[in-house]
This record gives C-alpha cells, structure tokens and sequence, in this order.
C-alpha cells in the first residue's frame, strides 16, 4: 500500500498554488508585479517539483497547466484563431540533455528519427507576446497572448508601434507572432521623467513594455518608443516553410523585424556554446534576455512531435541563471566578524543562483530583519549581485507559517566568548561582541576543529577557515558538513578541481573516534590525552553528556578543575545544542583506544618527541592507545617510555636525566608488533 501524502506537502502545495495565481494575475494581468520573474519561475518550480514526486496531487486547475493570465475587463476580447501556448522551461545542461532524449524518444515512435536533427536556436526577448492577424498583407488585429485561448485587443496600441507594419511586402493572409519589447535607454529616459515628476520608477524594460502595450489610450502607447521582434508565423495562407530558419527568413522579407542572432545547431554541445556565450552577453544588448529558445528546425519533426496541454514538445526555453529565486528560511545563525561585529546570517533550504548551490544569505543587521520582517519558515527571496552569499530581499508572505512569530533580537551570543554579551554599536545599526578577542578565538576553535588531532581534514586549513567565516559561510562546526560546491566556486583561489577535492574530504571525515570528537570540542583544560581518557572511561558520548563532575573526577588522571569544565561545558543549553547540531552530520564510529584494544600496552605511558622518520605523530599515538597504552605530552617518573625522533628537544634530556627509557622509531615499531 503506498504510503498516504504528508499533510505539510498538501499544504504547501495549496499556499503555492494561491501565491501563484496571485502573482500570475500581477504579472500577467495587471502588469504590476510584487516581485521579479525569476522569484515567479522559482516558485513554479518548486510546484511543478512536487507534483513531480507526487502525481496524485496533480489536477487540471494548477497553475502548471496554465498558459498567461486572464484578459483585462477594459479591453475586448479576442478569441485566438490559433491557441497560444508557452514553453517549457530547462535551467541547466542536465535538464537540457534530457528533454533532447525525449525529443529523441518521441521522434523514435512517430517514425521520423532518420530525420536531420538540427536545432534552431533564438534569443529570448524578455518582452510581452503579441499575435498580430494580417489580411491581404494589411494588419487587421492584434492581440496579448492572455490565457491562451483569449486574449485583448490592443490593435490600435499596435497601430503606433513603428516596428510593426501596417502592410506587408505581399497581400498574404496570416497570423504572426512575436515579442513587444522596450529599449533600456527608453527605460531610463522615461524613469528619469517620472523621477522629476515624483514618479515611482518602472522595475525593468520588460513591465513597462506591456504597460504600455495595454494603456487605454494609444497616444500614451505611441509616447513610448516600442519595438516588436517577430518570431513565428501560426498560419499563412500559402504554403509554410520547411524549417524555423527559413520561417524567420520569410517573416523578415515580408517586412517583419527579426531578432538577428539566430544560430543554427547540430549538437547539444553548439547548443551549449551559443547559450553559455549568450549568458555572458546578455547584458550587452539594448532589449532584455531572460535565456535562449531552441526550436528542432524541421518542420515534419514539429509536426509529428506535436504539443503537450500548454507547451510544444518540439521546443524549449534554456534560462539564464537565475539572480533572483525562492527558498525557505530555516534558521538564523550569527557570524562574528573580526572587529567583533555581528552580522545575521540566513540559513537557508538549499537552492541554485546564478550557476551556484548555495544555503546561506546575509541579512545585514537586526533593522534589515525588521525591515523585511523576515521570520522561521518564510518563503523569501534571495538576490545575487557579485557577493560571496546572497542578499535576501523580500519575503513572500503569502506563504508564511500561520504559527510564525516576529524573530526576537538575542542578548547574548556564546560566539562572543566570556559571557556572550552584545552591545549596540553607537550611532550605528549594528551590534558587537563585549569581549573583543572572540573573533580570534572563533577562528582558533575551527582551526583546531579540523586539525589531524581532530576531525583531519584535508585542504581545510587556516587560511581557507578564514575565509569562509569571514564570508559568513560558516559559524558553527556543523555548518562544515553543509558546505556546497557553489559556496566554494564563490570564493578566491578555488576552481572545479580544488572545491571537489575539499568536498570529498568533508565528506570523508564525517566518520569520526570519540576520542577526537570530544577533543574538536575545544572543552577548556581538555586537551587530546583527558579526550582519550574521558572516552575510555564512558565509551559513549551519550553518557558523557549526563555525566556529573563526581564521575569525571573519578577517571585516573582528571582532577577537580578539569572534571569542573567538563560537567559545566556540558551543562550549557547552547554547547549542548552544538553537539546536537553536529552529531545530524557526523558519525562517531568505534575506535580500538577506547574499547581497551590488545591491552598489550595496557599500563604503560609514552611521550613522543622530534619527528619520526617514516610516521606521523597521531598514527604513532594512535597505536599507543589502541594497544592499551597511554600519551603523555611530558615526561615524568612515570613515563615508561621517550619515543625520540629527529631534532629531539628538552624532552629528551629530561627523558635521560630521570632515566627513562629511551627507543628510537624502529625500537618502538618493534615492540608494538
């Protein structure tokens, strides 16, 4: 029997489902967007994912079935002679290959696979669709796309848009469609018009463009400068071309303005070529991009492939990266700056911006928190303009929690060190640590956190911990264990290569003794040697936690003091969340030291100085301890044995001045079997 939906997928799916129509008819409708068209994409997304994983959810009235928006009462309607649809979108090279490979499948079972596969590839105009009817080659109507099936007649807006002509070079009959676009000069003219008018600002070319494509007066529509790029023709009364390319050569001779960066591709990899070239250009043109369509150029291959419910399944729309999406906010961490200062930092459901994974945003400062009001659980959207981590720049509160509440300002940090206490820098909208050195210490924690006598892993040294703690990536130990391959590609001196290779060893020190986890802990007075014997004594980090300072006075070794820190640092609500919060990442596996090992050496101490020809110093302790045997980082009476190796210190004169004895590498591989 399958297993019944959850109840939070169900509810997310109707919030998603109101949020979008919502925002469809701003967009679509009203031309007055609350937010931006990548946030929207993002949002659609995340609904079409669910249904996806979950088809019963599925029904014809979800917005994922749906093309535009309902037509505006002001404007008559108009009944497509040919229903208007909208393509399906990819966002990345993997979703690309596999709509190729259905393209291919569907090419299999309609019999047309010894066909030439070529793809023609066009820009897309971030613009609004207009359907323009011509009779005997004179413009007779034209129309917003609408819902698909109805659209507005906007002919006598159209009527003053140069681009679009008014006759055309033969007396065809025929139904063309193209792109309204604005140009960004026309933007900023017009904005810098309405600025000294006291004005709001138009958001982008692309909202002003169909304002002003569906203003009820055409003078209005005439006073702004549009143009128009026609890319398909849905009927003519002669015979139609053989191929998209030969379409858009037909629709230029008749008088058409055309978009003139075509390109004609015979591979994915041209394909990919031409959208990779685009996406760094795509700022350069006059007219918005918001990603490239590619179209299979034969017309017998879009004949037999057909169409789905809203999309042609012989094309697609390849966005761009998005520099704005959607996600949810699942918690607030504070990363604590070098001069002490403390930055609010999103933690954040994975998502992907601008080419890149990434879980975490900024949020400046409390001021910013307030301002947006953002909260646990909102669905908010992320901005990327150049910097490390994004920017979260609004909250989408239709999709709020019901049981959400205002997020409380802290009055004390523990990152601060001493008593965590904050303070609000003067004249200023942020806060500080009291305790001044607490930067440094942070960063000497992690630093230790991820040494060889820890969790040892590799390539995750000092220099690059900075980094990440400054660029406000990580701020506990468990934040290591989210890092994705797009937080690191964001940072100086990493590529491909080196991002890959540090992700590999996180991944690999998630397996972890409980020797050095209690030790990466940085408990204060408890360094690597009490770690071992507080582990041997309890095996468990489970009984470590409930453990009073009489039980950790009782091991051999740990005094009164030590005990103190351990029961204290263990009583605190906040370290007791940071090993919570780890252990979700970590594994903590068994380890010979702590299980007693051969007890070979089982009575016997060792201190390890200079350095051994052939091991490292931790593998040798490591043999020690799971032998039985105890290290000790300096020399007493009772030290059994000095292991000595090249450049030897004053560990070794007092090993021979209390006569210790004294072995060299071979000596003490010898006696460990």
């Amino acid at each position: 029997m399958k297993a019944a939906t959850p109840k939070d997928v169900i509810s997310r799916l109707e919030r998603l489902k109101e949020a979008i129509e919502k925002h469809r008819r701003l967009y679509h409708t009203l031309d007055k967007p609350e937010i931006s068209d990548e946030a929207y994409d993002s949002l659609m997304r995340e609904l079409e994912a669910i249904e996806r994983r979950y088809p019963e959810l599925r029904s014809p009235e979800s917005p994922a079935a749906k093309v535009g928006g309902a037509p505006l009462k002001e404007f008559s309607k108009v009944r497509h002679a040919v229903p208007q649809w909208s393509f399906d979108d990819v966002f990345d090279r993997e979703e690309l290959r596999k709509w190729d490979e259905r393209v291919r499948n569907l090419m299999r079972k309609a019999e047309v696979e010894n066909e030439r596969l070529e793809y023609c590839c066009e820009l897309k105009i971030d613009g609004l669709k207009v359907v323009l009817t011509y009779e005997k080659g004179a413009l007779k109507q034209a129309a917003t796309r609408g819902d698909g099936a109805v659209g507005e007649d906007v002919t006598a807006n159209v009527m003053t848009v140069k681009a679009v002509p008014k006759s055309l070079a033969e007396p065809a009959d025929l139904i063309a469609v193209g792109e309204i676009w604005m140009a960004k000069s026309d933007l900023e003219r017009i904005n810098a018009e309405r600025a000294r008018s006291g004005e709001p600002p138009y958001a982008n070319t692309r909202n002003l463009a169909a304002g002003s494509l569906r203003q009820l007066d055409p003078k209005v529509t005439a006073s702004r400068a549009l143009n128009a790029f026609i890319y398909d023709i849905d009927r003519i009364d002669s015979k139609m071309p053989e191929t998209q390319s030969l379409e858009l050569r037909l629709l230029g001779k008749l008088g058409f303005w055309t978009e003139p960066h075509t390109k004609i591709c015979r591979s994915l990899e041209e394909v990919q070529a031409f959208y990779e070239t685009w996406t760094g250009k795509r700022h350069d043109l006059e007219y918005g991009l918001d990603g490239i369509v590619i179209k299979i150029d034969s017309r017998r291959i879009q004949e037999a492939l057909g169409y789905t419910g809203k999309s042609p399944r012989w094309g697609v729309a390849y966005k761009f990266p998005a520099e704005q999406v959607t996600t949810v906010l699942e918690n607030i961490v504070f990363q604590i700056g070098r001069t002490g200062v403390i930055t609010p930092v999103a933690v954040m459901r994975p998502v992907t911006i601008a080419g890149s994974t990434v879980s975490r945003a900024t949020l400046h400062n409390e001021d910013e928190i307030k301002r947006l009001d953002v909260r646990l659980g909102d669905t908010v959207v992320l901005q990327k303009s150049g910097d490390v981590i994004p920017d979260i720049v609004s909250v989408v509160k239709e999709l709020r929690p019901a049981d959400s509440k205002p997020f409380k300002w802290p009055t004390r940090i523990p990152a601060c060190g001493g008593n965590g206490a904050i303070e609000r820098v003067p004249g200023e909208a942020a806060w500080r640590c009291v305790n001044k050195s607490s930067f440094e210490q942070e960063k000497r924690r992690f630093h230790y956190f991820t040494s060889k006598k820890c969790f040892d892993i590799e390539g995750l040294g000092p220099q690059t911990l900075d980094q990440l703690i400054e660029a406000g990536l990580i701020s506990t130990f468990a934040d290591i264990f989210t890092l994705k391959k797009g937080d690191l590609l964001n940072l100086p001196r990493f590529a491909e290569l080196s991002a890959d290779n540090l992700l590999k060893a996180i991944e690999k020190a998630r397996k972890v003794t409980l020797p050095r986890f209690l030790a990466s802990l940085s408990i204060p007075q408890v360094g690597e040697e009490t770690a071992y014997d507080v582990a041997r004594h309890f095996k468990s980090i489970k009984k470590i936690q409930t453990a009073s300072g009489e039980d950790f006075e009782s091991i051999y070794g740990v005094g009164e003091v030590v005990a103190r820190s351990l029961s204290g640092w263990f009583a605190d609500e906040d370290n007791r969340d940071l090993v919570k919060s780890l252990l979700k990442q970590v594994e903590i596996v068994p380890d010979a030291a702590v299980s007693g090992g051969s007890g070979k050496l089982e009575g016997r101490s060792f201190v390890f100085t200079g350095s051994l020809p052939t091991l490292e110093r931790e593998a040798a302790q490591k043999m020690v301890r799971d032998r039985g045997g105890d290290v000790s980082s300096s020399v007493s009476k009772k030290t059994s044995f000095v292991v000595a190796g090249n450049d030897a210190g004053s560990k070794l004169d007092e090993a021979r001045r209390l006569g210790v004895e004294i072995l060299d590498e071979a000596g003490f591989l010898e006696m460990i079997g």
